[in-house]
């Protein structure tokens, strides 16, 4: 995303571990499970998280933080400059925090914390006060352990708040907001614990207590996050905005504060109204959370590059350079329904990046007839991309992929189960390289085509 706008994430980075193994026995000396570890991945967590997310669009991310002198900082240094993320740090007077999850079937044992003691955070340097002068926008990610109440940090943010937009996601056991921002984004417990009167998931209630944060803080929009049910968007508009989400199918909801956080920031970066962006960020958040959460967002094997690009050949390349595999699927996706996502989702989990082969509205008409498609190749790509399982989206306008295929040379071509027992057309160009092409369950009772015809005869 060349020339996209530069924004600054400061708040207080962690360092997240998925220990993964297998559990068949009870420990002879206590009744607890045995975990037989077989893997460990490393993550940033916290604003890391929030700022490793906004650099997967492929824009210039400064992440402004305070890690203490340690092992973890270093893990946590280069976990984010990998994913291009540059990191100013303050120095912290205290250990890195990590957070350390243990799972088996992806689902969690327990959770262990270090550095639970917030140390002190370094004074703000000129490197840091600098980045925050020449952002085009800033996210302020508080996690309570002091980034956010560093008075040299306050006082840039004040002066910035003038030019550009800041976004600002509180904690409980962090400060106020600066005055005057642009958006505040508390989740429903953290409005309650900033409003008295206890939690209330009315929204009439919600939206009352959003109003009054709004004047207590002085700034210019609160956007409460509601899980599975959207956002609530306050601001000096008649009225309060509901933001729907979509469904989250059976997902991880780990770091979706951290999506919704940073899609919105990004938006506002681009100068999008508040109200749009908000938006944006439920869509983004949904699809997160029905992608896997963080682990699934951030996760590659051994080796391999998380990375999403305009470029689907150059996304390709880069992982199968850096030894992971490339899987590739294809469709119209006039419609985008819950046997695409599903289907979609399955195939991410395959390799290490996924590329969607997409018809162009040319060969969609001659596939499907007019009046199809009902969206455009633009619109439907953008939906597509929007997925967090989806690293890019190459669109071809042949009745068939092989040519794209070629391109991309993918390990695997992954097709949906109605094609089971049919030769696809791909087999012969995949033979050249080594490629091959496997299918996926499909959900029943889901087609574009029947989709349509119900709506118009239901209209």
């Amino acid at each position: 995303m060349s020339g996209a706008a530069h924004l600054v994430v400061a708040g207080d980075a962690l360092l997240d571990r998925d220990v993964r193994g297998n559990v068949e026995r009870l420990s002879p000396d206590a009744p607890v499970p045995v975990l037989d570890e077989t893997d460990t991945t490393s993550r940033p967590g916290g604003a890391g998280l929030a700022a490793a997310l906004a650099a997967r669009e492929g824009r210039p991310v400064t992440l402004l933080t305070a890690l203490g002198a340690d092992a973890a900082a270093g893990e946590l240094s280069a976990e984010l400059e990998s994913r291009g993320v540059e990191v100013v740090d303050l120095g912290l007077d205290g250990p890195t925090p990590e957070k350390i999850r243990f799972l088996t079937d992806g689902r969690p044992l327990m959770r262990l914390d270090r550095g639970g003691a917030a140390g002190a955070v370094g004074p703000a340097t000129a490197a840091a006060r600098a980045a925050i002068e020449w952002a085009d926008a800033v996210l302020v990610s508080d996690y309570g352990r002091g980034v956010a109440a560093e008075p040299g940090v306050r006082a840039a943010l004040a002066e910035v708040r003038e030019r550009v937009p800041v976004a600002w996601d509180p904690h409980p056991r962090g400060p106020a907001p600066v005055p005057a921002l642009s958006v505040v984004t508390p989740n429903e417990s953290e409005l309650a614990s900033f409003t008295p009167g206890g939690s209330d998931a009315d929204i009439k209630a919600c939206a009352e207590r959003a109003e009054a944060l709004r004047a207590m803080w002085g700034v210019e929009a609160i956007c409460v996050t509601r899980g599975a049910r959207g956002a609530l968007l306050v601001s000096d508009a008649d009225e309060p905005l509901v933001l729907p989400a979509p469904p989250a199918l059976d997902g991880d909801p780990c770091g979706a504060g951290d999506r919704f956080a940073a899609s919105l920031a990004c938006a506002l970066a681009d100068g999008r109204p508040v109200a749009d962006a908000a938006g944006e960020a439920v869509r983004a958040a949904s699809a997160f959370v029905s992608a896997g959460g963080a682990r699934g967002a951030l996760h590659t094997a051994r080796g391999a590059e998380a990375v999403v690009e305009d470029d689907p050949v150059e996304v390709a390349e880069r992982v199968r350079a850096a030894g992971g595999s490339v899987v590739a699927t294809g469709g119209c996706f006039d419609l985008l329904h819950a046997g695409h996502v599903q289907t979609l989702e399955a195939a991410r989990r395959l390799g290490d990046c996924l590329v969607v082969c997409l018809n162009s509205d040319a060969s969609v008409r001659r596939l499907k007839g007019p009046p199809r498609p009902l969206a455009s190749q633009r619109d439907r790509a953008a939906v597509l991309a929007a997925l967090d399982c989806v690293s890019a989206v190459m669109i071809f306008d042949e009745d068939t992929p092989e040519r794209a295929l070629r391109r991309l040379r993918p390990h695997i071509w992954a097709k949906g189960g109605d094609y089971e027992g049919v030769q696809l057309p791909e087999e012969a160009a995949l033979a050249e390289w080594g490629g091959r092409a496997m299918v996926l369950p499909y959900l029943a009772g889901h087609s574009t085509t029947r989709l349509i015809e119900e709506a118009r005869a239901s209209g």
